[in-house]
């Protein structure tokens, strides 16, 4: 698995609903913009508020769209349940999803024995691949690389996407997986570093306002062209930076909103970004072209 990934937001309506009008126009802006695929319902397209029901109708419009347009799905499926986990996993390849991405539990906090089982039992049982994504920053739990080791021998582990934030732990988790799995880059920032230790790619938040450029990223790595790998990733790391002012996702929707898109706000217990942070972005955004000069 390789490539360049977006972790969609999911646009939501003044009603509080799924705006589908918007999300099928992000969509067809993430297929122009050449990115290989999408991740719905992730953490990022706030699937804690999610009900049953709106992950299977999520599924289902993105799978419908991704695939009439040529694009990959890593369907959003974890959960603080391994059960609950391995059942999203089921709907998601009932919709057409072609892997589920499987965040370590958080706030249970597993040790490391758990945080295999958990990835292992899902994984005997899942009709897709699974892609595992460590963010010990948001679950209060860190997969070792000794544990992403261990894992990487099952066969339908397929990827880790890797947001530890520590370059130390990428390169023993790359070394030690050798190619049996993909490491991706769950920083942006760090995709330029993490893909020159040899990892394969990246899901991306601010690929949601410039998936041509974080795509374009990820291929001249894949080539090995560094040079234009390395100017590209000074080009996107103030943007980058910017998503993160704020709890992801609460920036990248401000920043749709003012380039256009009906993203609408967070759901709550999120709310939208504040007046100065919003003043900031639009420096940001008007200085990348992203949006006009008001």
């Amino acid at each position: 698995m390789q490539g360049s990934y977006t972790a969609l937001i999911t646009p939501f309506g003044k009603e509080g609903g799924i705006n589908y009008k918007t999300l099928k126009e992000l969509l067809a802006f993430q297929s122009d913009s050449g990115i290989t695929g999408i991740v719905p319902g992730g953490t990022t397209g706030e699937n804690p508020t999610f009900s049953e029901e709106e992950f299977r109708e999520l599924y289902s419009f993105v799978c419908s769209v991704c695939i009439e347009l040529g694009m990959k799905i890593i369907a959003g499926c974890g959960s603080s349940s391994t059960e609950k986990a391995l059942k999203l996993c089921r709907m998601a390849s009932d919709c057409g999803a072609d892997a589920a991405l499987v965040i370590t539990p958080y706030y249970n906090k597993p040790n490391q024995e758990g945080l295999f089982r958990h990835f292992s039992k899902i994984a005997d049982s899942s009709p897709v691949p699974i892609v595992m994504y460590n963010v010990p920053s948001r679950t209060g739990v860190n997969m070792l690389p000794e544990t992403v080791e261990r894992l990487s021998f099952h066969e339908n582990i397929a990827a880790l996407k890797e947001a530890s934030g520590s370059m130390s732990q990428v390169q023993k988790i790359i070394f030690s997986v050798e190619e049996r799995i993909s490491i991706l880059s769950g920083e942006d920032d760090l995709t330029y570093s993490m893909m020159a230790l040899g990892g394969k790619g990246v899901i991306s938040v601010s690929s949601n306002i410039i998936p041509g450029h974080m795509s374009s990223l990820v291929n001249a790595m894949l080539e090995n062209d560094y040079a234009k790998g390395l100017s590209l990733s000074k080009y996107v790391n103030e943007i980058c930076t910017a998503m993160f002012t704020d709890t992801n996702p609460i920036p990248v929707k401000a920043a749709l909103n003012l380039m256009g898109f009906d993203a609408g706000s967070p759901r709550l217990p999120l709310v939208d970004l504040d007046e100065k942070k919003t003043a900031q972005l639009k420096k940001i955004l008007v200085k990348y072209d992203l949006m006009e000069k008001e």
